[in-house]
Formats: structure tokens, C-alpha cells, sequence
């Protein structure tokens, strides 16, 4: 039986490609998202192209049970979880505190917070039955520091970081590695920043900073850290890493 790495957060840019890279060296990919079953489908297609081994489901986090069944199912009938990717984020862009409504801020706190811990509530009783396992879970800018328009993105993301070190406090030592990895700039990605932005301001940014200018992180890139943080020897685990484009400053320089 292999061994699983379920995705959680499985859109066309990280996501998508941390699934492939794992399923390219022998794991059964779990794709889960909350929409676009085309794309979802389409992900595990290419999956299969390749020879690996990919199912995908359509998976709302917020809503009740959703999370948790579907690490049930999975255990039961697909194999043991031994590498979760946690990759929801809770970005509804630039709002001032005013239009920052009640159900926003809540909203990007249960996708990003509370959908993580009940994941973890999921899956860690597995993990520590078996001694191991891996948690990686996507984190931003905003876990770091919070600037004007990001009332509920970045109290949700830094609430996340708060998590992730309660959950390594907590699991580390019974063989469970939980990295938080702060993705600290722009991803060539259509399904975020592409949509964020738009076609024709994607591309255009594309051209002036992506692409052979590598200004832009490459998702495929990513997947290659993630996979290296989910088989790191236990004496050297990493909790906490930074990626950024080689161009881009920092988070605390900017």
C-alpha cells in the first residue's frame, strides 16, 4: 500500500504541483479542493500521465465534517496519511477596518486557522499511532507582519504560525514534523495571484518579472522544498522556513 500525501488546498499552483512531485517519487496523492472539479480532475490526470497515482474530491473546509471524513475515508480505504499538505489560504484582499465585515474576519480565521487545527485533530492521532508523519502547512507574508487592509488575513495567518508552534510543542517529540513555510512573495500562480490580478495584468507581470527573470516563485520549485522538508532526518528538522524569489526583499527589510 502506498503511502499518502493529501493536499488540502489543491488549486492549479502550489498545491497541484506539491501533489505531483510527491506522487513522482511513489506516494498516492489525495488532491482536495472547494471547487473547479474540472481543474481538480484535470490535476489528477496529469498525475496519472506521469505513472503516478492521484484521486481527487471536492472538499469545502469551512463546512462541518468535511475535513474530518475525508481524513477518514482516506485512512480507511486509500492508505495511512503520511504526509499532509496544508495549503488554504484566507487572502480576501485589501479592506480597510470598516469594510472589514464580522463574517469576513471570521471566515479567513476558519479557513485558516481553525480548518488547520481540525485537520490536525484528524489526522494526528494516526500519525502518533503510527510514529510518524508530516505536516507542512503554507503560510504568507501576512503570518509575519500585518499591514494596513489585512485586518483578517493577517490575524488568521499569525494565528496559523501560533498553531503550527502549539502542534510542534505538542508532536515533535512523538515523531510527528510540523513545518510552517512562509511563502514571502509573489507565486506564478493562475488560480491566486493570476486571479487576484487578472489575465492581462497576470501576464503582464509575468513578462516583466516572471518567467526567464525567475522574480516570480515557480510553484514546481516549491514542491521540490516541500518535498525535502517531508524527509528531513529528525535530527535536523526544519519548523519554520522562508521562500522567496532571489530578487525580493525579505519580509522584515520591506
Amino acid at each position: 500500500m502506498k503511502p499518502v500525501c493529501l493536499v488540502i488546498g489543491a488549486g492549479a499552483g502550489i498545491g497541484s504541483n506539491v501533489a505531483r512531485r510527491f506522487a513522482r517519487e511513489g506516494y498516492h496523492a489525495v488532491l482536495c479542493r472547494r471547487t473547479d472539479e474540472e481543474g481538480l480532475n484535470r490535476s489528477v490526470a496529469e498525475i496519472e500521465s506521469e505513472g503516478g497515482s492521484a484521486s481527487g474530491f471536492l472538499l469545502n473546509a469551512v463546512a462541518p465534517d468535511e475535513i474530518e471524513e475525508r481524513v477518514t475515508d482516506v485512512e480507511a480505504n486509500v492508505g495511512p496519511i503520511d504526509v499532509v499538505v496544508f495549503n488554504l489560504g484566507a487572502q480576501v484582499g485589501d479592506r480597510s477596518l470598516g469594510d472589514t465585515s464580522y463574517k469576513v474576519f471570521e471566515r479567513s480565521w476558519r479557513m485558516a486557522t481553525f480548518a488547520l487545527f481540525r485537520t490536525a485533530a484528524s489526522v494526528c492521532p494516526h500519525m502518533e499511532e503510527r510514529g510518524k508523519g508530516t505536516i507542512l502547512v503554507t503560510a504568507s507574508t501576512a503570518a509575519m507582519r500585518g499591514n494596513a487592509g489585512q485586518h483578517s488575513h493577517a490575524a488568521a495567518m499569525a494565528a496559523r504560525r501560533m498553531l503550527c508552534q502549539t502542534l510542534n510543542a505538542e508532536f515533535s517529540a512523538k515523531g510527528i514534523h510540523v513545518v510552517h513555510i512562509v511563502i514571502d512573495g509573489m507565486v506564478d500562480a493562475p488560480d491566486t495571484l493570476g486571479k487576484m490580478l487578472g489575465p492581462e495584468a497576470f501576464q503582464k507581470l509575468r513578462e516583466d518579472r516572471g518567467l526567464e527573470h525567475d522574480g516570480l516563485i515557480l510553484p514546481s520549485s516549491i514542491a521540490d522544498t516541500y518535498f525535502h522538508l517531508a524527509h528531513q532526518h529528525r535530527s535536523a528538522w526544519t519548523h519554520e522556513v522562508d521562500i522567496r524569489a532571489f530578487s525580493d526583499l525579505p519580509w522584515w527589510n520591506r
